[in-house]
């Protein structure tokens, strides 16, 4: 009996075997990448970069063009810190004895980066803002200082001049920054917190975000790579080594990076270095048209599929948008082929195409989809600026005015429609009568003691004569309010 099982044990054996083989030699006729072929393939590592991936060639390119911006402010600071409490404020009645200012020296450190070989830097307005002496530390140790070439607060760029003497300096060129994608790598190059040039390695998180309100242009790349105090003005860099953005901006509410970091991309950048080399001056295309953001709510009324866009609030007459057959109502919702969310998308879509040629507009009229072609000209200035101080004994001193036109509202980041007319201040100066009335950059007079101002010249003639009593009307953003004060 134990032979006879055996016996059918070893048969059966045999063919398992047999059926065993057919499978196996049907396998690798069907699939030769078990053969030895694939095996033959693999092969050991040749180089460093094969055995372990690294950032390094990358950062040996970008990191000697970004530089640490040194900012030297002088401020005024009561001597003791005990003549600010409210206590001593309101028992000598804002005489405090012993509580004159005195003046310190205060420094704040950024980063930039250098876009040119003879010495332009770039960096974050908020950097340099005030500052009376400006210092660039090179990653070589090299320092230099600075001047201002170009300020401009709207997109929160600054463009700097070292003075090289004649010695090339290693820079980044600019990368388009529409051909950024989310998900793509970059680096982020600065020196946070002061402690010496460092790189932080991320993705792109997100694109054309317009909600972080920092800049009159909203238009941000969002990152995870590690931003943190110090790195503002730094560079944000791509994978070929090419400057994608400056880094200006964190959500953080402990101070710290929680991975949300915002650049302002590379194509505004270029455009305020092109004006820095121009002489100084920022020309941007002007649309003409006041937009308004479109809604859910306001998406379904319009019969639009989803919200989003821009639609036309007011138009200027014989403006660009005007000229090009648009109308109060249209929505716009893409400029060349890009899709704009809201306003300040159609904003940046516009400056950084500059000037000359034509954009191609995308709107929805009454259900349909039309194109429009708008010519990219600069605002103009009419009426001239008539750009004039004011004097003597009333709440105007000390403030300088203009008369308001496209230009100088453009200049100003305001909006000026058809019918808008007004003298816009300038500027205030600081103790001045106009300052103590809280007048500030950007307001618009409208009317003094009953007269309606439409020109410098009219408020000119009135400020001329003393008054016991000053009634006047002043708009601000979308608002208007009224005051009296004594002559």
């Amino acid at each position: 009996m134990l032979v006879e099982i055996m016996s059918q044990s070893s048969f059966g054996s045999v063919v398992l075997m047999l059926v065993t083989a057919v499978v196996l030699s049907v396998t690798l006729a069907l699939f030769p990448w078990t053969s030895g072929k694939a095996r033959a393939a693999a092969q050991v590592p040749q180089s460093r970069e094969q055995i372990q991936l690294s950032y390094a060639p990358v950062v040996k390119r970008v990191a000697p063009a970004v530089v640490n911006v040194y900012a030297r402010r002088v401020v005024k600071e009561r001597a003791s810190p005990l003549f600010n409490d409210p206590f001593f404020q309101r028992f000598f009645g804002g005489q405090v004895p012993g509580g004159s200012s005195r003046e310190r020296v205060a420094q704040s450190l950024g980063s930039g980066v250098i876009v040119s070989k003879d010495g332009l830097i770039v960096t974050n307005n908020h950097v340099i803002d005030g500052a009376q002496q400006l210092t660039i530390a090179l990653t070589d140790r090299r320092e230099f200082d600075a001047k201002v070439v170009l300020a401009d607060k709207r997109t929160d760029l600054a463009v700097l001049k070292i003075d090289t003497k004649g010695k090339d300096l290693p820079y980044l060129k600019f990368r388009d920054s529409d051909t950024l994608e989310v998900g793509d790598l970059v680096l982020a190059v600065g020196n946070p917190f002061g402690v010496g040039q460092t790189v932080t390695t991320g993705i792109v998180s997100a694109l054309a975000r317009t909600h972080v309100g920092v800049s009159d242009y909203q238009f941000f790349i969002q990152t995870d790579a590690a931003i943190n105090p110090g790195n503002s003005g730094g560079a944000l860099v791509t994978m070929d080594g090419k400057l994608a953005g400056i880094n200006t901006a964190i959500f953080s509410q402990s101070g710290g990076s929680v991975g949300i970091g915002f650049a302002i991309p590379a194509n505004m950048v270029r455009l305020i270095v092109d004006g820095a080399r121009d002489g100084g001056h920022i020309k941007r295309p002007w649309l003409g048209a006041q937009l308004q953001a479109v809604d859910k709510e306001m998406a379904g009324s319009l019969g639009l599929d989803r919200p989003g866009g821009g639609i036309i609030r007011d138009i200027y007459p014989n403006g660009p948008a005007a000229k090009a057959g648009l109308k109060v109502g249209d929505v716009i919702r893409a400029v060349d082929g890009h899709d704009v969310i809201d306003p300040a998308a159609v904003r940046y879509r516009f400056a950084t195409k500059g000037l000359g040629g034509k954009a191609d507009v995308s709107y929805m009229r009454d259900g349909d989809v039309h194109t429009a072609r708008v010519m990219l000209v600069a605002p103009p200035e009419d009426p001239p600026a008539h750009e004039t101080s004011i004097d003597g004994r009333n709440p105007f001193s000390g403030m300088r005015v203009a008369n308001l036109s496209p230009a100088i509202a453009d200049r100003l980041g305001l909006s000026v429609m058809g019918g808008q007319g007004g003298v816009v201040v300038l500027d205030v100066e600081q103790g001045s009568p106009a300052s103590r009335i809280k007048f500030q950059r950007g307001d618009v007079i409208l009317e003094v003691n009953r007269r309606k101002i439409e020109r410098v010249k009219d408020l000119t003639g009135l400020v001329g004569t003393s008054r016991a009593q000053w009634d006047f009307s002043v708009r601000r953003g979308d608002r208007v309010f009224s005051a009296t004060v004594s002559g």
